[in-house]
């Protein structure tokens, strides 16, 4: 797996993710704690309701973003978010009200959705070898495990010295570190497309090409699964802890952690895994542990006489093991349904339509733990992982080959795509890698 960071562009843009995920996770645990701090017991409503908003942003501003970011030098763009995102972090030690919470939390992550897409979109073209982009997507799963196992631990840490304002601190220079690790390298720039329709036409490209791909379609499901039991972790760890159990603050770094060392588990694992079996049944499989994770979570809150904190500590690795092998394998189904110029606006329209999971999930694990509790929060976050299971059952196909039989009645008989790919008999009929795009606008019906 590391064999990878040989390639000097991608070690260095992995050490600046690295960098900026550990700063993102001492903000993770230090929001959860303000939000503590002014809302007392109703923390999981305010963080729900922060989160919320960070997943707008990531929906609205994403797709927008990408529709120009290819018209700017990739490099300077991803320094220039670093940097806004670095002057958002710096404020946030200063919050004295919910509002400003809000406010701050929307302009952070409009920035992070702007260089989040641009930055993943970029290592398909540093990897472009399948099993070396394989290795790179679990490597990239790992970082952002970080944020959640190492940041926890350091921000328990640092807790024991330090007021949690400071964990803010550490956000900002991660960032700055970032940027300086970018601006090191020679990222690639995408080839720029012309293409008709204007903005419009550019902004809802990758969409188009998402909702049109069946393994994609699937994959939306998944995200579903995924965001259900993330939400459950990320908004109700320090409600969980903080107030039903009445554990320190220090606990709640140590939840958040005990989710990330399953979600690394599967990561470390998944690169050989993948090697002896398909996308589909890891993802599909992982989906259906996130559920049941789910309902045992509340049954755990419902039995009376449990060790409930012994409980989390062996349920919260269990959901992080699901929710990396859902998410880790992704970016392999995006690379394979996108031409290289198409790819940039393809992770983009991931990166918006699974946030809008999130944005139902966290809306459901904050609402609805406020009002009727822990355990029901995790009923209906459980209902919504299996309705994204047999979501990804209907929508994506157990045979999904990369080279599909298709025709072309709409293309003249003398059109050069014709004469490519493998012909099959009749002249409008051929085989290849397909694709959605301008020449291919529909997926082709079973047996055509």
């Amino acid at each position: 797996m590391l064999s990878v960071l040989q390639d000097r562009t991608y070690r260095h843009l992995f050490l600046a993710q690295v960098i900026a995920l550990v700063g993102t996770g001492l903000a993770t645990v230090a929001l959860g704690l303000l939000a503590y701090d002014l809302a007392g017991a109703d923390a999981g409503a305010v963080l729900g309701t922060a989160l919320a908003i960070k997943m707008v942003a990531y929906i609205g501003i994403g797709p927008v973003a990408n529709a120009f970011a290819d018209r700017l030098p990739r490099r300077a763009f991803l320094v220039s978010m670093d940097l806004v995102r670095a002057g958002v972090a710096l404020m946030l030690p200063f919050v004295t009200e919910i509002w400003q919470v809000y406010l701050l939390i929307f302009l952070l992550q409009s920035a992070s959705a702007a260089f989040t897409p641009a930055f993943q979109a970029a290592i398909p073209d540093i990897l472009p070898d399948e099993a070396r982009y394989t290795r790179a997507l679990s490597l990239s799963r790992l970082a952002y495990d970080l944020e959640s196992l190492v940041s926890p631990m350091l921000a328990a840490a640092l807790l024991s010295v330090i007021s949690f304002h400071w964990l803010f601190g550490g956000t900002v220079l991660g960032f700055l570190a970032s940027a300086a690790l970018v601006v090191s390298v020679v990222v690639p720039q995408p080839k720029r497309q012309p293409q008709a329709g204007g903005t419009y036409a550019r902004t809802t490209r990758g969409s188009r090409i998402y909702l049109k791909t069946p393994r994609l379609r699937g994959l939306l499901a998944l995200n579903l699964a995924a965001a259900a039991g993330g939400a459950m972790v990320i908004v109700n760890t320090v409600v969980f802890v903080r107030s039903l159990l009445g554990r320190s603050e220090n606990d709640v770094a140590l939840g958040l952690a005990a989710f990330g060392a399953g979600s690394m588990l599967a990561a470390l694992a998944l690169p050989r895994v993948l090697e002896r079996l398909d996308d589909r049944k890891v993802m599909v499989t992982a989906a259906l542990l996130l559920a049941a994770s789910l309902l045992a979570t509340a049954a755990a809150i419902a039995t009376p006489g449990l060790d409930r904190w012994a409980a989390l500590l062996m349920l919260w690795p269990i959901m992080g093991v699901g929710y990396s092998a859902v998410l880790t394998p992704s970016g392999r189904l995006l690379r394979r349904s996108a031409n290289p110029e198409d790819r940039s606006a393809v992770f983009a329209a991931q990166f918006a339509l699974s946030h809008a999971c999130w944005l139902v999930t966290y809306l459901v694990a904050g609402a609805v733990g406020a009002r009727i509790g822990l355990g029901w929060t995790s009923v209906a976050l459980a209902v919504l992982a299996a309705v994204g299971v047999l979501g990804a059952l209907a929508f994506w196909p157990t045979e999904d080959p990369d080279v599909v039989v298709h025709r072309h009645d709409d293309l003249p008989a003398h059109h050069p795509h014709l004469r490519e790919g493998k012909p099959t008999g009749d002249v409008r009929t051929h085989a290849h890698d397909f694709v959605i795009d301008d020449l291919h606008r529909q997926w082709p019906s079973a047996g055509i």
